[in-house]
């Protein structure tokens, strides 16, 4: 049997919320969902969420940058990736064209010729016409545009 649900006050939520963003930076979709989850709607939901913006608790431009740059950094993952996975969070075109800013484009191409380079070490003829098309296939599934990763496996 469920449990029903207690009822928190606004200011309540306010501060589990302030707690919830500063622990790491959220989108407005996670922190309106948090928020729903904490049984706040309407017109409270958006007062709290004012307030967050407000006191810079929440900020979309901030954490679609943060979002790219930890998404490259760590997953390695390409630009068709991240702004899949940010647009899937309904980030807006403007912070979208921001958050690509924080990608160098030197590092870009390091990342692709290194991930080429790891997964072809897996393979025991890696640039077998077969090969190049599975290498491809790997790096275009992470994000990496097409016409990169067939300029870099064109010259190998």
């Amino acid at each position: 049997m469920q449990k029903p649900k207690k009822y928190i006050s606004q200011l309540e939520a306010l501060k589990k919320l302030q707690r919830y963003c500063a622990y790491q930076d959220r989108c407005h979709s996670e922190v309106r969902s948090k928020l729903l989850d904490l049984g706040i709607y309407g017109d409270e939901l958006e007062e709290v969420i004012a307030e967050l913006i407000t006191d810079n608790f929440l900020n979309e431009e901030r954490f679609a940058r943060s979002y790219a740059r930890g998404k490259f950094n760590i997953k390695k993952w390409g630009r068709n990736r991240i702004k899949q996975e940010l647009k899937r969070r309904h980030i807006t075109a403007y912070c979208l064209r921001k958050a690509m800013e924080e990608i160098d484009e030197e590092d870009y191409q390091k990342s692709l010729e290194t991930l080429i380079r790891k997964k072809a070490d897996q393979m025991t003829k890696p640039f077998s016409f077969q090969n190049k098309q599975k290498l491809a296939a790997f790096v275009i599934r992470k994000g990496y545009e097409s016409n990169l990763v067939w300029e870099v496996l064109k010259n190998h």
